[in-house]
């Protein structure tokens, strides 16, 4: 039996309900699968070497006899250099799942799929125009600072390819805009509808994060 178990890398959360493939060796046909409640899909005895991909997106090479464990950064990335699934980007890919209910936000004349939270369900729509649509949706008058703190949340996210932690934020912040203004209270007062990790990282076009605020 080989088993495929795929986890989320900062949380250790089981991914349900994905998609798996295993492609062996030069084999034009792939076997599908989907994980279980505990991030595990089964295939039968298989030998040899092949590629395995989650979502649609390749994710692992090499032995097939045995248990594989693929570990995402996110739900958008695909295999990085190294082969842990770490993203070199935003962009690409899709937040979608079973089930998932989603919702339309119009930006600029042309539907734009959110799920039912706000979050953009595929990345590479993002654009300045739907930072002002998803507002405009929320009740929120955007200012400096808030365009200060979403391109800082996306250049971040860049950069390491994680999400920024409040505690990094309030670090920047504090040296941006001194310590009354860098401080937990003052950017949940920016944004008001779950905080910068929330609303800040669903203006941005990023994904939900562990210990959200």
């Amino acid at each position: 039996m080989t088993r495929v178990k795929v986890v989320m890398k900062t949380s250790g959360e089981p991914v349900k309900r994905i998609a798996v493939g295993i492609q062996q060796g030069n084999a034009e046909r792939i076997l599908q699968g989907q994980t279980d409640r505990d991030g595990v899909a089964e295939f039968g005895a298989l030998r040899g070497s092949g590629r395995v991909f989650v979502d649609g997106r390749p994710q692992y090479q090499g032995p097939l006899d045995k248990e594989i464990l693929i570990e995402l950064w996110n739900l958008t990335s695909g295999a990085g250099e190294g082969g842990d699934g770490a993203p070199s980007g935003i962009g690409g890919g899709s937040i979608a799942y079973p089930s998932m209910q989603t919702r339309g936000l119009m930006v600029n004349g042309r539907e734009v799929l959110t799920d039912s939270e706000g979050y953009i369900v595929h990345p590479a729509e993002w654009s300045d125009d739907f930072v002002r649509a998803l507002a405009e949706q929320d009740g929120l008058v955007l200012t400096d600072e808030h365009w200060e703190v979403i391109h800082h949340l996306r250049d971040f996210y860049t950069r390491k390819h994680v999400q920024c932690t409040v505690r990094d934020m309030l670090k920047h912040f504090r040296q941006a805009w001194g310590k009354e203004k860098g401080s937990n209270k003052y950017l949940h007062q920016l944004f008001p509808r779950g905080g910068p990790q929330k609303q800040g990282n669903r203006l941005a076009g990023l994904l939900r994060t562990k210990g959200e605020h």
